[in-house]
């Protein structure tokens, strides 16, 4: 009927993905079970989907499974000196996976399709030392070393796969054991294998197939039908929602887009991917997405480095916080991200971030529009290791995620107009209509005049996370004055709002000490 008013559709969700492990997770085998027992908390503050660590059979009882020995051992087989992995078992894992899905917690799967590690026996072949800094430069003559390359994967026998490896199933290993030598080896064949087609990994380094142990030569074909096979059985063996995949830099792309048609085919499309492409180079990765046609999403590492400067130059221009990054050009293949296992102190060092610019940075992932937040369990529930540290950001991330989650809807509305206090608003929808104000600061207390709406006039807002005290009276005009602390922020929305009594109960004592 002319005139008729349409029907308006429900405002989508915001969703927020956590990476479910740090690096020093204690080894003890019971990380399956702790984050057992954290899938209601972590669903009602927020979490929509984990991203778990990888559950494949590393080398050792201690692996974190970026060492990794066997696809098919999820913790089932007596190999390389346990049962389980790190994380537990096999069982322990399953009931992890239905606990979850019971409760509407997606589960992603770290799949390290790279390389293996601790091969079983050694096998002699033929091999060229090349140049670290540019692999395609060889650096001796072909000679025959004697490496670790056999997998037999004895405790498992042929159950579920009957492939075993050998030298040729490698492009690339790292050490000889004729004369105890490491170094970069091009493995060679009766015809010279050469590392994967300049097209198909990233060109850093001249060559970038190789990264680390036996690297896996997907020109195989036996390689890629084992993998492929590999894919389909864990969608099977495990109800998941996505994959995050391990060093895509380094391995080929045609095979990668093969391993997510097949699984698109088996369990119809909606699995979530993401890559693991870690480069300072917006244009590397936005060349990347076309080449994987788009079905497919990067951790934006550009805006990491972002975070990781401004946090260390005193009084820092804020604004520029987004240039050159991914969620800037791409917001819908866009993972953001504040630190992983890769970037947290005393690892991998490769972008930290000072601890005062943590709630900054996760404000800016969080109630921003644009973009596929995933916050870290280093930052929620501490780190261990010889170099423990708290959870970040004050023990406020639980609430960061859930102001995302209640009141960061609708059109956005920035105030970037001094370089060292930001402030935006979100206005909300017709359906989640609180909205809410942001100021954040890397200097002294900040303070911004925003718009929120003449329909708040009158309302009464307070700080979500109880750093700024007081109210502020939003003005007929719509208008209110909103402040933060120094080195610091507040997300104001109005104290009568629902799910204002949520706040504050998250506890991240998973370790119970």
């Amino acid at each position: 009927m002319a005139g008729a008013t349409q029907e308006q559709k429900p405002t989508p969700e915001n969703m927020t993905m956590m990476q479910a492990f740090e690096w020093y997770v204690p080894d003890d085998h019971k990380h399956w079970q702790r984050l057992e027992s954290q899938v209601e908390q972590l669903k009602a503050t927020g979490i929509d989907n984990i991203w778990i660590p990888p559950g494949c059979k590393a080398s050792s009882p201690s692996g974190n499974g970026y060492d990794i020995y066997d696809l098919y051992d999820l913790g089932e087989f007596e190999q390389k000196g346990s049962v389980g992995t790190k994380w537990g078992t096999k069982n322990d894992l399953l009931k992890l996976v239905n606990m979850a899905n019971e409760s509407g917690l997606g589960i992603y799967w770290d799949a390290v399709l790279n390389h293996k590690a601790a091969a079983d026996h050694k096998e002699k072949c033929n091999a060229q030392e090349v140049d670290p800094e540019d692999r395609t430069k060889t650096t001796s003559d072909p000679y025959q070393i004697d490496a670790w390359l056999g997998f037999d994967f004895p405790g498992r026998g042929e159950k579920y796969s009957a492939q075993k490896y050998h030298w040729h199933h490698f492009s690339g290993t790292d050490y000889n054991a004729a004369n105890e030598k490491t170094a970069i080896y091009k493995i060679l064949g009766d015809k010279t294998k050469g590392w994967a087609n300049s097209d198909d990994v990233d060109t850093e380094k001249g060559n970038y197939d190789y990264l680390m142990f036996a690297d896996l030569d997907y020109d195989h074909p036996e390689v890629a039908e084992d993998v492929l096979k590999w894919g389909i059985w864990l969608s099977k063996q495990i109800p998941l929602k996505g994959i995050r995949f391990d060093a895509v830099k380094h391995f080929s792309e045609d095979f990668l887009r093969k391993f997510i048609t097949a699984l698109d085919e088996t369990h119809g499309e909606g699995w979530f991917f993401v890559g693991e492409f870690w480069k300072d180079s917006l244009a590397d990765m936005t060349r990347y997405l076309d080449r994987m046609g788009r079905k497919f999403s990067l951790f934006d590492a550009p805006l990491v480095y972002n975070f990781s400067q401004l946090s260390k130059t005193p009084e820092a221009d804020l604004r520029s916080v987004f240039d050159d990054t991914l969620v800037k050009v791409e917001p819908v293949n866009a993972v953001t991200l504040v630190m992983n296992h890769d970037t947290q102190p005393y690892q991998a060092l490769e972008a930290p971030i000072e601890p005062f610019f943590k709630p900054l940075a996760y404000a800016l992932i969080l109630l921003r529009f644009g973009g596929y937040p995933c916050i870290f369990y280093g930052d929620l529930y501490g780190i261990k290791g010889e170099h423990p540290f708290p959870p970040s950001c004050g023990g406020a991330l639980p609430n960061l995620v859930l102001a995302r989650k209640l009141y960061a809807y609708g059109e956005q509305a920035d105030y970037f107009d001094y370089a060292t206090c930001l402030g935006w608003v979100r206005y909300g929808t017709w359906d989640r209509k609180f909205g809410c104000a942001v100021v954040l600061s890397n200097a002294g207390p900040g303070e911004k005049r925003m718009h929120v709406g003449e329909m708040h006039a009158g309302e009464k807002w307070t700080d979500v996370l109880g750093w700024s005290q007081g109210e502020i009276t939003i003005g007929k005009d719509g208008f209110g004055t909103f402040t933060c602390p120094g080195t610091s922020l507040s997300v104001w929305v109005n104290k009568e709002a629902d799910g204002r009594d949520k706040f504050g109960k998250f506890d991240s004592d998973i370790y119970k000490s």
